[in-house]
């Protein structure tokens, strides 16, 4: 009987992380080959050699969309209330796009989550009518309708 650890070479690689670019190739363990990668997804999460959160923020936003779009008879229904709208948006779609979000530096990429918030939110909201025009909603009205409970 085999006790202990047993690799599977086939799926292992490793990830360099490092500010100098130093020229590392596969490495070599006892006759394996580990392939080097400059990206992978574990647990859901993309992480990548140069610790930029900007492919994981693309995708996240990717699978909120999808997800919207997935329920998005629910969203374009006449007969459901905003407020559920809003709390399935709430209890759905943004958790998919936060998830693992406590490890970002948002500096760049906060406009881009808002700018899918209020997309979403918008098409909740739908128009209003102003002096015989329609219009949407500015997003100082979106902040006060959700209560200034931003995605960030």
């Amino acid at each position: 009987m085999k006790v202990g650890l047993t690799i599977n070479e086939k799926k292992t690689k490793y990830l360099k992380c490092a500010k100098k670019d130093i020229k590392t190739e596969n490495l070599n363990i006892k006759s394996s080959y580990i392939e080097k990668v400059k990206q992978y997804k574990y647990l859901g999460s993309i992480t990548n050699d140069t610790n930029s959160i900007e492919e994981e923020v693309k995708e996240r936003i990717a699978l909120g969309i999808k997800a919207y779009y997935a329920n998005l008879k629910f969203f374009k229904s006449r007969l459901e209330t905003k407020s559920s709208k809003l709390k399935l948006y709430r209890t759905e779609i943004r958790p998919i796009v936060t998830y693992a979000s406590e490890t970002w530096v948002l500096k760049e990429n906060i406009q881009k989550l808002l700018v899918f918030e209020r997309k979403i939110l918008r098409g909740i909201f739908g128009t209003m009518k102003e002096n015989q025009t329609w219009r949407i909603k500015s997003n100082e009205e979106l902040d006060k309708l959700i209560k200034h409970e931003n995605i960030h």
